[in-house]
This record gives C-alpha cells, sequence and structure tokens, in this order.
C-alpha cells in the first residue's frame, strides 16, 4: 500500500476532496479540546486534506505518513507545517500531543495490529487528550463473500479482512464491537461517534473521538 500512495500521490487529490461536513464537524471539535498554543498529530495524514482546519484554528501540527509521494503533496499544501515520514506501527512519541487523529487510514491496520497501533496513539497523546478516529465500514455481506473466496482460495485470513483487487488492495472492516474493546483496553473513553455512508460507493465510516486517561 505505500508504494501504492507514494506513486499516486502527485495525482491523488484530482478532483477529489474527502473531508466530508461529518469528517469537517469532528476535525473541529478536536481542535477545541486542544489549549490555544496546543499541537495535533495528524497521523496517516496522506496528502494533509484535513490539517488545515488545524492550522487555521491557531493549533500546531505535525503531519506523519509513510508514503513520501503523500508527504510531497502535503508540504506542498502546507510549506510551514512539520512532517515526518514515518507509518502508523513505527509512531514512537511520548505525551507531546494535546490532540491526535487518524482519518480514513485504518482500514489498511490489519487485526494483529490494531492494538500496535492504538498503544502508539494513546503513547503520544497528553493525559486527557483525544483521539480522533475513523473506522470503514462496508456490508457485511461483501465481507462473507471475501472471507469464504479467501478461505477457498487457502489463505489465512479473519472475518473482515478483504484481499481482493476490486478493493484497492488490502483492507480489514473491523465490527464496532471489536474496535471498542481495543479502544477500552487502553483506556480510552468515548466521547462522540457519528455514522456516514455512502450509498453509490458501497462503503461508509463510523467517525469516533475519544479521550485518553486523564
Amino acid at each position: 500500500m505505500r508504494d501504492d500512495y507514494t506513486r499516486d500521490g502527485p495525482t491523488y487529490d484530482a478532483g477529489y476532496d474527502p473531508a466530508t461536513e461529518t469528517h469537517r464537524r469532528f476535525v473541529v471539535r478536536l481542535v477545541e479540546t486542544c489549549p490555544k498554543d496546543g499541537t495535533v498529530l495528524d497521523v496517516a495524514c496522506g496528502t494533509a486534506p484535513y490539517l488545515g482546519l488545524v492550522l487555521g484554528a491557531g493549533r500546531r501540527a505535525l503531519g506523519v505518513d509513510q508514503s513520501a509521494g503523500m508527504l510531497a503533496q502535503a508540504r506542498a499544501k502546507h510549506p510551514g507545517a512539520r512532517f515526518e515520514r514515518v507509518g502508523l506501527q513505527e509512531l514512537a512519541f511520548a505525551g507531546e500531543f494535546d490532540g491526535a487523529m487518524c482519518i480514513d487510514a485504518m482500514e489498511h491496520v490489519p487485526p494483529e495490529e490494531w492494538p500496535l497501533v492504538l498503544g502508539n496513539l494513546r503513547r503520544a497523546l497528553r493525559r486527557g487528550g483525544h483521539l480522533y478516529l475513523t473506522v470503514e465500514e462496508v456490508d457485511r455481506q461483501h465481507l462473507d463473500r471475501a472471507f469464504e473466496k479467501a478461505k477457498a482460495a487457502g489463505l489465512p485470513v479473519v472475518h473482515g479482512e478483504d484481499v481482493g483487487e476490486e478493493t484497492g488492495g488490502y483492507h480489514y472492516y473491523p465490527d464496532r464491537d471489536q474496535v471498542r474493546r481495543w479502544l477500552a483496553a487502553e483506556g480510552f473513553e468515548a466521547v462522540d461517534e457519528a455514522d456516514e455512508w455512502f450509498d453509490a460507493h458501497g462503503y461508509g465510516y463510523h467517525h469516533i473521538l475519544v479521550r485518553a486517561p486523564g
């Protein structure tokens, strides 16, 4: 997936704005939880479509992504912002951020690495800091078919994984209860949730705002 995003970086934003009204609302809510001089971590920031909302509100930000191509576009959009090339699984920040957001990215994280990534995000936050996370969702019948197809091919998959080329590479779609258990295991407390579904594309997002232990 990293090579795909690096290849697609220069044209990724062409005719495409991922920041829906719900995305914007949750980013604004996240920013409002941060002090006036606070800093937000934008994890798997891609071309940084949401970072302007943070910087425009007067907060500082650090955008991180594993794709050099995506970061090149992000730097072109926000030449004064800070960016680093690092993946979700390699985050090593400790108590440096008042808020963090991981938007439209966790669907590429396999189930065995979700606890690792959430642990990295919790550790990056200051006590009581907030995290905005999106969880991509698709029709469960689609996942049933993908699971049966992968098992028939002898692949070591769990339900929710989709390795089909039609989805643009590897995706994992955990159910909400599993996501809540993983968040609770890291001590996160739910603050707000919202659903968003795109009929024309057959997928949607579950938006989650949580607070780290105080």
